[in-house]
């Protein structure tokens, strides 16, 4: 199984392709162009502000949506064309997936896996996913954390070689987030290729081997988090409180140093490279603490506000 391209060594097999996908609503054109291909093993993130085209476009590749043109195959399958086939190896968690409120949670997976020929072990989906101690909840009486962790379970119930997840930590709590990613992570670990659309920064940097930025419809690039963000500003900035008078010009002399200046009663050193070894190296030497330290790079939102010429929440 291939792994991903964080590491940009590996030759994958394509298990999504998307090529000059378009799709209309009126007169307001949803998605412009779009054209991307996901690996096998690798979670692909499809990032963008709500209203940007990420759930039309992922809606077509699972077949819920006839694309105006385009191509689109998944694992060699037509999405509408062969519809049947592609539900044996594609799990949908839906952005607003909803079940009825009175449904409990153990009724909702015996519903589910009667669905596949060869569905998957419904205790080793309990387990994973920590359902246990709900299995005899009604749904509407789930916490969303709950709610989303059986979203999840649902949509790997048959089985399926790729999981597509449409924003699903929206809503949740800090920690309800995080033990989710964990949870995605596992899953990957498992075999499984996931397409995971998000508006989250946080969750594309933490999870997603690649991702394709989509804004007003169309795909800026796509690259790597790290990628994304060395494209547009590499630089660094450290900033602490030195414990003795220090000679700015031990700092300006470091070949990974582009300048130094002082606000208040910090020092704050501009560069790239490996900049916070070379600058701790030079204090060390000269017996100088750096309080309060503190290293600033150029995040993903910012390389967002870059590409896009505004912020994700705009």
């Amino acid at each position: 199984m291939c792994a991903g391209r964080r590491s940009g060594t590996l030759q994958c097999m394509s298990f999504i392709e998307v090529e000059g996908l378009h799709k209309r609503y009126g007169a307001t054109v949803a998605v412009d162009d779009v054209s991307f291909s996901v690996d096998e093993g690798e979670i692909f993130g499809i990032l963008g502000p709500n209203g940007a085209g990420k759930t039309t476009t992922v809606e077509s590749i699972e077949g819920l949506r006839e694309p105006d043109a385009g191509r689109i195959e998944v694992m060699g399958l037509h999405p509408r064309r062969d519809a049947s086939r592609l539900r044996e190896i594609l799990g949908v968690q839906l952005q607003e997936s909803q079940l009825p409120d009175k449904l409990r949670v153990d009724e909702a997976l015996d519903l589910y896996r009667s669905f596949y020929r060869r569905p998957a072990d419904v205790d080793d989906l309990v387990e994973v996913l920590e359902l246990g101690a709900v299995l005899g909840t009604r749904y509407g009486k789930l916490s969303g954390g709950q709610a989303q962790r059986l979203s999840i379970a649902l949509a790997l119930i048959g089985r399926p070689r790729i999981a597509v997840l449409d924003e699903l930590t929206t809503g949740l709590d800090p920690q309800a987030r995080r033990d989710t990613w964990a949870l995605i992570e596992r899953i990957r670990e498992d075999g499984v290729t996931i397409l995971l659309v998000t508006h989250f920064m946080e969750e594309a940097e933490r999870l997603c081997d690649r991702l394709a930025v989509i804004d007003a419809g169309k795909v800026v690039p796509i690259d790597s988090p790290a990628g994304l963000v060395s494209t547009v500003d590499d630089t660094q900035r450290i900033r602490f409180r030195p414990s003795a008078p220090l000679d700015h010009a031990l700092l300006t002399a470091l070949p990974e140093v582009t300048d130094v200046t002082r606000a208040g009663s910090q020092v704050v050193v501009t560069g790239t490279g490996n900049l916070l070894h070379a600058v701790t190296s030079v204090l060390a030497r000269n017996q100088v603490v750096a309080a309060d330290l503190r290293v600033e790079q150029t995040t993903l939102d910012d390389a967002f506000v870059a590409l896009t010429g505004r912020s994700i929440e705009s």
